[in-house]
């Protein structure tokens, strides 16, 4: 069983090199959508953890499903990588190419193909933007709940791939939890469909392992979404701490007294100064801390249940309690927490975004040991996340331009990922593993666990190439992959600063 862990993981040698593969690309596929110049392969070198960085050999822009199954076929006929793309808006490296591979942009599929308002589903490309699903269906009192940060710009294909979640998937779920149904691409062409248009679908849940599998075992080319009713009424409630502990506890607080927000999003004052300087949206400056608990639901439960979080917010210790005074109010308070990534980009050179989940009862001690590690690293963290499901998102402020200062962000960071696993919890949450944490999964995952995910990575993709070297390590992937940083630190690298 050892042997064949790290054989399995092992792509063959292509049998093809650059200049006969686009030949034969370049056969069926117009040749401006043949990328091989390096001048336009640059803009794929990296996602949004742009701290690691390769050039593709070859970047492909298929624009139909036909050509999408030829590619696969003629890749894996030569045993040429293939890393499937979405917007780039990932933050884990998931999209870093492969030397030797092909990487395929699905930036041309940007269609929603079908609404049904009676079933509440949508089917849609996997280029579409998560936003954009909403602004379609908001005519029929409608949306799409799952809301990332960068939800502007992020894909619905990545959002499948990283299983990603946002502001309101405490109450409404990540995308696992919000898909019905994927049309994917194996690696040999074959279209399969996973999932069903009712509720249920017979035999082995192999739609909820799409979600999350960060492009390892196939290539999603169509989703069917669930959609969700607007609510009647929607209220944000912002309370400031003077004690980010305070903040922390606060959170298990709300959801001990039976409430289950829409949102529950906490930032510490790095964030909050950096947000309202950017945003201007009125934000407490002088708080350590401060939640920001949407509930939404039908006038009389909204009511109801605002004035319970009132009085929980000032039992935890709030220095101040306000609920948005109107729509336009609540639209503000989430404007400048969703502007916090950004708004943290312009207090240092570059920052380093990690994700990771606790459960919620160990908040106060993570915050603790966090501020704790800035100070034993001499590095600022400023805090933003999805408080309600425990969900981190430190981000940690370094200068690329200061030599070892990366490795030394780094390392800071694989410690509060360590936190996460210490408490019982997990290193990603949404960003997914990619190549960033990979050493960290030999630390939650065990030798036999780590098997079986290679056991199942080989039913689907024999020959290891789908998106070889990510989420699921062996010795040799993590030595080659955690040397990338070093031999690309230099003043070029940029913030990985789009999404949460």
């Amino acid at each position: 069983m050892h042997t064949e862990l790290f054989t399995i993981a092992t792509p063959p040698e292509p049998t093809l090199g650059k200049p006969a593969l686009v030949e034969k690309l370049r056969q069926f596929l117009t040749s401006d959508a043949v990328l091989c110049d390096e001048e336009l392969l640059r803009p794929y070198e990296c996602d949004a953890l742009s701290a690691y960085r390769h050039l593709p050999m070859i970047v492909v822009l298929p624009s139909t499903l036909d050509q999408i199954q030829q590619i696969m076929r003629l890749c894996y006929q030569h045993n040429v990588p293939v890393i499937a793309r979405g917007a780039g808006t990932g933050l884990s490296g998931g999209a870093t190419p492969a030397g030797d591979g092909v990487v395929m942009s699905l930036a041309k599929f940007i269609s929603i193909l079908e609404v049904d308002p009676i079933a509440r589903t949508a089917v849609v490309q996997p280029g579409v933007r998560n936003l954009a699903i909403s602004q379609a269906v908001a005519a029929h009192g409608l949306y799409y709940a799952p809301d990332p940060s960068s939800q502007i710009a992020c894909t619905i294909g990545g959002n499948v791939a990283e299983n990603s979640g946002g502001v309101h998937c405490l109450k409404y779920g990540l995308t696992v939890h919000n898909v019905r149904k994927v049309k994917l691409v194996t690696m040999d062409g074959e279209l399969i469909t996973l999932g069903s248009d009712s509720l249920d679908s017979s035999g082995y849940d192999l739609l909820a392992l799409i979600n999350g599998s960060e492009g390892m075992l196939g290539v999603v080319v169509e989703v069917t979404v669930k959609l969700t009713p607007i609510p009647e009424r929607a209220q944000v409630v912002l309370a400031a701490f003077n004690d980010v502990e305070k903040a922390g506890g606060a959170v298990s607080d709300i959801i001990a007294a039976g409430i289950i927000p829409g949102g529950l999003e906490m930032m510490d004052k790095l964030a909050v100064q950096a947000a309202e300087d950017f945003v201007h949206v009125g934000y407490p400056t002088d708080a350590e801390a401060i939640l920001l608990c949407e509930i939404d639901g039908t006038n009389e439960e909204v009511s109801e249940q605002i004035r319970i979080v009132h009085e929980v917010m000032h039992q935890s210790g709030a220095t101040e309690v306000r609920t948005a005074r109107d729509e336009e109010e609540r639209q503000a308070f989430w404007k400048g927490r969703k502007a916090a990534f950004p708004a943290v980009g312009r207090l240092a050179p570059d920052y380093y975004c990690m994700d990771g989940t606790i459960p919620r009862k160990h908040l106060p001690y993570i915050l603790r040991r966090m501020a704790e590690l800035s100070i034993e690293y001499d590095l600022r963290v400023a805090n933003v996340f999805h408080a309600g499901d425990g969900n981190l998102h430190p981000l940690i402020l370094y200068d690329a331009n200061h030599p070892g200062e990366l490795a030394r962000t780094e390392e800071f960071g694989g410690k509060i990922l360590e936190l996460c696993i210490e408490v019982g919890g997990s290193i990603t949450g949404e960003h997914g593993v990619g190549i960033e944490k990979l050493q960290q999964m030999h630390l939650q995952f065990n030798y036999e666990e780590l098997t079986q995910f290679h056991a199942v990575k080989h039913v689907f993709d024999p020959k290891g190439l789908l998106n070889p070297g990510k989420a699921v390590p062996t010795p040799k992937r993590c030595s080659e992959y955690k040397q990338l940083p070093s031999q690309n630190e230099d003043k070029h690298q940029h913030k990985a600063c789009t999404s949460s």
